[in-house]
């Protein structure tokens, strides 16, 4: 049908049998029969034909805006087909957890797209089991996670090690504290992540080994609405160190104090993707200039 569309819209265009079949190099004969069987097949009439003179019917004219389309769509499919052969189309669909998202995701981005402007990148959220299972369904082509994951059929490359920090506005009388330590935090007002991600898990973790009760004043899933509500609430909070750059903690106030126990909520931030050689050539360059991009900070 594709073929007798492109036909139809080439009369349409040129006002003429004659013409189109010899654009279509074919027998006008030929096209004639062509046209029949689509209108035939759409159980439709397309043209009013008046001697020699054809006229679109109202149908005719949707038909021909169909033609067009699906025109485009043939060619976007092909081009895109091309592109994918010779690798210049560079198409990504990355799988995130939230944390991720707000922390790491964002500069690497950037670095890609910095090199790749044309390139498409999607993002897919979810908690880590959820990127594990979206790589095994191949609904993404590569997953970056706060850990590290050792299962059958997928790689895991490291990128860097994170851990928690203790963030508070600089007016805090926390701030006042030569050696602050986690017994502080007991009964100390706080704003923490939402339940349900590694973050929030190693936050619980934190309390129940350190016996810390504190005081806890809201859960939010955005670490830009937690920094952004600490000198409203005059509370602190635990943020991962890689979501904390000078600038962040300048424009609001904030500061960092290192606690020692807080090393102890150190996790790997890693990338996985599943079986390379079945990765498009965009999605293994993804991996190769990430994992470079990271071993250059080392």
């Amino acid at each position: 049908m594709f073929e007798a569309l492109n036909g139809f819209a080439i009369i349409v265009e040129q006002s003429s049998l004659n013409k189109a079949s010899k654009i279509l190099n074919i027998s006008q004969p030929a096209l004639s029969r062509k046209i029949a069987k689509l209108e035939s097949d759409l159980g439709v009439q397309l043209f009013h034909r008046r001697g020699k003179r054809l006229e679109l019917t109202s149908i005719g004219h949707l038909t021909y805006t169909f033609a067009l389309e699906q025109n485009e769509r043939q060619k976007r499919f092909l081009r895109t087909i091309a592109e994918h052969k010779d690798g210049s189309q560079i198409s990504v669909t990355l799988g995130a957890s939230l944390t991720t998202l707000q922390t790491t995701l964002p500069p690497i981005i950037n670095t890609f797209m910095k090199k790749h402007p044309n390139a498409e990148i999607k993002v897919v959220t979810g908690r880590t089991h959820e990127i594990v299972l979206a790589l095994r369904q191949k609904k993404i082509d590569v997953g970056i996670v706060a850990s590290s994951i050792h299962e059958p059929g997928l790689s895991c490359i490291p990128l860097f090690e994170d851990h928690l920090e203790l963030v508070l506005p600089r007016t805090h009388s926390l701030a006042e504290i030569t050696e602050v330590n986690m017994n502080h935090l007991n009964g100390m007002p706080m704003i923490i992540f939402s339940s349900g991600t590694w973050y929030r898990k190693l936050t619980d973790e934190l309390f129940e080994n350190t016996s810390v009760i504190p005081d806890i004043r809201m859960e939010i899933d955005s670490f830009e609405a937690i920094v952004r509500l600490l000198p409203t609430c005059k509370a602190v909070t635990l943020l991962p160190k890689s979501y904390l750059h000078q600038q962040l903690l300048d424009d609001n106030d904030l500061m960092v104090i290192h606690i020692p126990d807080l090393k102890e909520t150190r996790r790997t931030t890693s990338l996985i993707y599943g079986d390379y050689t079945e990765l498009s050539k965009a999605a293994q360059q993804w991996i190769e200039e990430t994992t470079s991009l990271f071993n250059s900070f080392h």
